[in-house]
């Protein structure tokens, strides 16, 4: 098979017949096999109704409906795992991403070589409450993952099979899709000026806590991704640091103590000396880091993929 289309949606019965009959055109004029992977997220409305009746009619629709609303990242999570397709290319159901764009997505898998593409909706029809908070968040992913995309929130993109077989999406990971590729060794990474259409039916999903979710889990995939199998190397550095700095203020003010007791010199107290609490606190913060360093190591190793590396070939 050519291309598997996977498409989350959530309440979106207006816009599945008009993008499911876009998408066969495409297909039909290109000559492509597909399947299109039609992943409601527990709608409310109608869109299962319309999906029973739309693969009745087409073959190539597929249907997945969950009890209840899982989020963006399980459907696609869950919709890689039945892809079949050389090419997966996933887009929104809201009319938002144009089916034009799939000829142009498999061609720079296929035959430019890129692992993973990633669209960029350079011209965007969105207020600007959303258009600066986009461009903010995209602007730290690309510093914090070395990734230089322009729009990692972007739905429509398109992967290798094998991409997708060996990333693990959950939470609301989604977005970086990118960054756990190349964490699994797909470093080719490309991007596509893509078409931007206003939203023709319904209302927007996502408020602006996804922004505020997007840059936590931003945090999230960069610390996991640098120190996910060697917690060590973070916090037994930091709290290893901690406890030598309160280390040496301690013997500094221990020793001008003793110093000044075999010198006849009046000294205060230590225990009155705002020093020597914070040479304390200081230590037991870095003992308490260097043990939840050895703690985090101690649950690597015992993971279940801790040795899940990924082979390309073999002779």
């Amino acid at each position: 098979m050519d291309i598997s289309v996977v498409v989350p949606l959530f309440n979106e019965e207006e816009s599945l017949p008009e993008l499911c009959s876009w998408i066969d055109k495409v297909m039909k004029e290109n000559n492509f096999s597909y399947e299109v992977l039609l992943m409601d997220d527990g709608s409310k409305d109608k869109s299962w109704e319309v999906i029973e009746k739309l693969s009745s009619e087409n073959p190539n629709l597929k249907g997945t409906k969950f009890r209840r609303n899982y989020g963006k990242s399980a459907a696609l999570n869950v919709a890689f795992a039945k892809a079949e397709g050389d090419v997966v290319i996933t887009m929104d159901a809201d009319l938002q991403d144009s089916p034009d764009e799939i000829p142009d997505l498999h061609k720079m898998i296929m035959t430019d070589g890129y692992d993973l593409v990633s669209g960029w909706k350079q011209k965007r029809y969105d207020p600007i409450t959303k258009t600066i908070p986009t461009k903010l968040f995209n602007w730290a992913a690309r510093k914090a993952s070395g990734i230089s995309l322009h729009d990692f929130n972007c739905g429509l993109k398109s992967y290798k099979n094998t991409v997708v077989k060996s990333v693990e999406v959950h939470g609301e990971m989604h977005r970086y899709i990118p960054v756990k590729a190349k964490w699994a060794g797909f470093d080719n990474i490309g991007e596509k000026v893509v078409q931007h259409q206003s939203r023709k039916y319904g209302v927007t999903k996502f408020g602006l806590e996804r922004f505020v979710n997007g840059f936590l889990d931003l945090m999230t995939i960069t610390f996991i991704s640098r120190f996910g199998k060697k917690p060590m190397h973070i916090f037994g550095v930091i709290g290893s640091i901690m406890f030598m700095l309160g280390l040496g203020l301690f013997a500094y003010i221990g020793g001008y103590k003793i110093y000044a007791e075999l010198s006849d010199i009046k000294a205060e107290n230590i225990a009155n000396m705002s020093g020597f609490y914070i040479a304390l606190t200081s230590m037991i913060i870095g003992v308490q880091l260097f043990l939840a360093g050895f703690i985090g190591e101690l649950i690597s190793r015992n993971s279940q993929d801790r040795n899940n590396y990924q082979v390309e070939k073999e002779i």
